[in-house]
């Protein structure tokens, strides 16, 4: 099983970038797909946006050319649930899921607190939420896999200038301290880090500074897991060869068809 994720940063804009050219390649079970950035009814042509062979839909952000996520999966879900009954994600456009049998799938889109204190208060808002909501989603006994654009880069390897970032929001001590406690007593599983410890691995670039060049960035796409699929993944990669957005793609393979 095939899962990619993605900060698009605009979906129309990496579309002229080719990555459904490049998608298409893929052969993905399921694509997540944060920070469309447009309403669904401006996603033309359709053969473009809802690719085949694709179960595609899209959650929008009420405030137009703003946040928005999307999903793709091979096989169609069982449910489909976008509201999770918490303001910023339900009217921002920043959570959807997929349920299986055996299986949710989620596409995720964390606030940035890099705008100001306000910000910054809802993402602590919605960190608080969202640990809570994930333990609900783990007592129903499915396997989970939650993707996207967390705006935390965990550990000073997931970042290149760790040192001059531990004041600014992505790296606060306080940010970190949640990851640890998903990554600890919640019982979560960092996928990507489950075969590759390497060093300089970043899913985001500053757009300043040459920073794609000289890959000076943060590791802040994750696809996180429970503890009986993490067990089952086989391959990680961020996709480079190609820009689509200021993120590169996350690519993770697991053993098995988790759909059944």
């Amino acid at each position: 099983m095939k899962v990619i994720s993605l900060n698009a940063n605009g979906i129309r804009a990496a579309a002229r970038k080719d990555f459904y050219d490049w998608l298409l390649k893929q052969d993905a079970d399921f694509v997540c797909i944060q920070e469309t950035k447009a309403q669904t009814e401006q996603l033309v042509p359709e053969s473009l946006f809802f690719p085949e062979p694709y179960f595609c839909d899209y959650f929008d952000a009420i405030k137009k050319g703003y946040s928005g996520v999307g999903l793709y999966a091979r096989k169609k879900p069982e449910r489909v649930i976008k509201h999770i009954g918490f303001e910023p994600s339900d009217t921002e456009g920043r959570y959807i899921q997929y349920d299986y049998p055996n299986l949710s799938v989620i596409s995720l889109y964390l606030p940035s607190g890099t705008s100001g204190d306000i910000r910054q208060e809802v993402k602590y808002e919605f960190l608080d939420f969202f640990a809570k909501h994930l333990m609900e989603l783990k007592s129903e006994g499915r396997e989970l896999i939650i993707c996207g654009d967390y705006n935390i880069a965990h550990k000073q390897i997931d970042i290149k200038n760790w040192r001059g970032n531990q004041k600014n929001s992505g790296f606060l001590p306080e940010e970190r301290a949640w990851m640890d406690e998903l990554f600890g007593p919640l019982g979560f599983v960092d996928a990507f880090r489950v075969h590759n410890q390497k060093e300089d691995e970043y899913t985001w670039w500053s757009n300043r500074g040459q920073a794609w060049a000289k890959n000076v960035g943060w590791r802040i796409d994750y696809q996180v897991t429970t503890q009986g699929l993490a067990q089952h993944v086989t391959n990680s990669d961020i996709y480079r060869e190609e820009r689509f957005s200021d993120h590169a793609p996350l690519i993770i393979e697991y053993k098995g068809d988790w759909c059944v």
